[in-house]
């Protein structure tokens, strides 16, 4: 019986306790939602009992206080402080709150002690520490933040978290050395933290903060030569600053030091490659060939990208000496008869096929190589599906329409639903465009503005309003039609007849409306041909004397690529995309513009 009762009893009491919580709880809500509303007089009723029935928490108080002072009641928000403090004097959030109520009454001298008591009474305590920082932080009192934190370092010893906090209330302060030395001081603490600690320097550091991140770098590395996060940190320095070759000199070190496979030097090669930075690139794969020989997981991969880079390192002076073409075809052709034609060597033989038609422009032998690829045993579906893609544009460069344009139905029918598929159903629209099927063309380019390739979105809905714009135009489609075959002989790299068939347009049919559609290409063809001058100068008469026509948003971002890129002229190219996405900002190049502009303007981006 007595044990029946004893549990009722403690049902009871738990009721009653849920009871009270679920009340407390309700009130809460409603005192918040009162201050949130601006009625300070119910808002501080309820806090005022809050505090009375929550052994004086000092949270409600605070809401209290700041309540009091919304309604100027500044006598008897200083009365509740003092009351509490004459009980509780080692609560060192109360002095700031207590402070703050000080400056407030214009008693500046009286708050700053406040403030001094508030560090005083800093119990060795964690969490005290960093919630009376965050207040000075959330006043914007950085340097007696920094007094908070430097009482809770020396009291407890804890640099990993401290240094981490006090990085941020630095930053936050704007003062950009000290918050560099407390996030190397945390990454010396926890190495473990440098892919965070990388992620805050890339949103939080400019362009003249990263020498004296530099600098810091060296200091630790001459007291510390072990600690190979500060090699680390210091390669994506030279990344961020496109030193290429000096990172490329911290990675092949840290590499041989830790013994690794090479990997961090292979990344760093194809960091160079898409920079075209060439020369640094073809090191960084010469020591994986040589340094780390055949055994190496990524030395297939990195003898491809050597003959890559050494070919693009070639072209990108645009003029190609026969004799290093010719020695570049032999290294190539070497090396493919060493290791054997097979899956693990297709992309290098594709990359053959590609040295071929591009640069030594031997058609033939290109489309040889490939046609004999597409028939090595172990070539999986996607693979043969690439093979098959370059290989109708060679058979299209060749101006063999048919082949391609089976190779092409092949790919698409054989991976309807996946980007490749739409790259070839968007080449083999292309090709009707090109044959003068202009109506059918822009019904696939139709479908394809709605591909998940971004690039065939845009291609697809550029040539599908060309084509509308220009068959509405007059009754005859021959000026188009002249104008798509100026398109296909730019693409078989016969420029020089692309040229001659652009001018008869323009002769031919004066008036039609292609005037800046031909200008556009011509400076494409010069772009091509790396006369970037010559291109930059055509795609400037669009933006000038054709500021209406469909082709002037493509003509200025393409202008100011080539003056950030290839001209070097970062102020002219900011100023241009500057324009484009405030001048067209329907523009499907609009965010792009607006990317670029922010990253040469210094902006963090993410």
């Amino acid at each position: 019986m007595k044990h029946f009762i004893l549990a009722i009893l403690l049902a009871c009491t738990a009721q009653l306790a849920w009871s009270q919580q679920n009340n407390n709880n309700a009130n809460v809500r409603l005192a918040n939602q009162y201050y949130v509303n601006g009625e300070y007089e119910k808002a501080a009723i309820l806090y005022d009992r809050l505090y009375t029935q929550n052994n004086r928490q000092e949270y409600y108080l605070s809401k209290y206080v700041d309540c009091l002072l919304a309604l100027e009641s500044y006598d008897k928000a200083e009365e509740a402080i003092q009351i509490h403090l004459a009980k509780y004097q080692e609560s060192s959030t109360l002095y700031v709150t207590y402070g703050k109520l000080l400056e407030r009454l214009g008693r500046q001298d009286e708050a700053e002690t406040q403030y001094q008591k508030a560090i005083d009474h800093l119990p060795a305590d964690r969490f005290q520490v960093i919630q009376l920082a965050n207040l000075f932080m959330a006043q914007a009192n950085y340097d007696l933040a920094e007094k908070a934190y430097e009482k809770g370092l020396k009291e407890l010893k804890d640099k990993a978290d401290f240094s981490y906090y006090m990085a941020e209330m630095y930053r936050r302060k704007g003062d950009q050395p000290k918050m560099i030395h407390y996030y190397l001081e945390s990454l010396d603490e926890v190495p473990a933290r440098l892919p965070q600690i990388k992620s805050l320097f890339q949103r939080f550091l400019y362009d003249d903060d990263l020498a004296e991140l530099q600098r810091q770098l060296y200091e630790r590395l001459q007291t510390n030569p072990g600690g190979t996060q500060y090699n680390d940190l210091l390669t994506w320095v030279f990344i961020q600053q496109k030193a290429y070759d000096r990172a490329l000199r911290q990675e092949m070190a840290l590499d041989r030091r830790l013994g690794e496979n090479g990997m961090r030097v292979f990344n760093l090669g194809e960091i160079a490659l898409n920079a075209d930075d060439y020369a640094t690139a073809i090191n960084a794969y010469k020591y994986i060939l040589t340094d780390k020989g055949p055994s190496c997981p990524f030395y297939m991969e990195a003898k491809r990208k050597s003959l890559v880079a050494k070919r693009e390192e070639l072209a990108s002076g645009g003029s190609f000496d026969d004799e290093q073409l010719g020695a570049l075809e032999t290294e190539f052709e070497t090396f493919i008869q060493e290791v054997g034609t097979n899956a693990q060597t297709a992309l290098i033989v594709m990359d053959l096929a590609k040295l071929e038609a591009f640069y030594l422009k031997n058609l033939k032998k290109a489309i040889g190589i490939l046609e004999n690829l597409k028939e090595t045993p172990g070539i999986n579906n996607f693979l043969l599906a690439q093979i098959k893609l370059q290989l109708a544009d060679y058979y299209l460069m060749d101006n063999n329409i048919w082949d391609a344009t089976l190779l092409y139905s092949q790919v698409d029918k054989s991976f309807k639903e996946e980007e490749i598929g739409e790259e070839a159903r968007f080449k083999n629209a292309r090709l009707s465009y090109f044959a003068g099927d202009f109506e059918w063309a822009q019904k696939q380019f139709d479908i394809l503005k709605a591909s998940t390739s971004k690039l065939i979105a845009n291609d697809a809905l550029d040539l599908s309003i060309f084509i509308m714009d220009n068959l509405g135009l007059d009754t005859t489609a021959r000026p188009l039609k002249m104008y798509a075959d100026a398109e296909l002989l730019s693409f078989q790299n016969r420029d020089d007849e692309a040229q001659v068939k652009l001018d008869s347009i323009n002769q031919i049919y004066p008036d039609h409306g292609l005037d800046d559609d031909v200008i556009y290409l011509k400076a494409q063809i010069a772009e091509k041909d790396h006369q970037y001058q010559q291109a930059a100068n055509l795609y400037e008469e669009i933006v000038t004397d054709h500021a209406d026509e469909i082709r002037a948003d493509n003509a200025l971002f393409k202008l100011a690529s080539l003056y950030e890129n290839q001209l070097l002229d970062i102020e002219k190219a900011k100023s241009l995309y500057e324009k484009l996405f405030i001048e067209f900002s329907n523009s499907t190049f609009a965010v792009d513009a607006r990317k670029r502009y922010r990253i040469l303007r210094g902006d963090q981006v993410q």
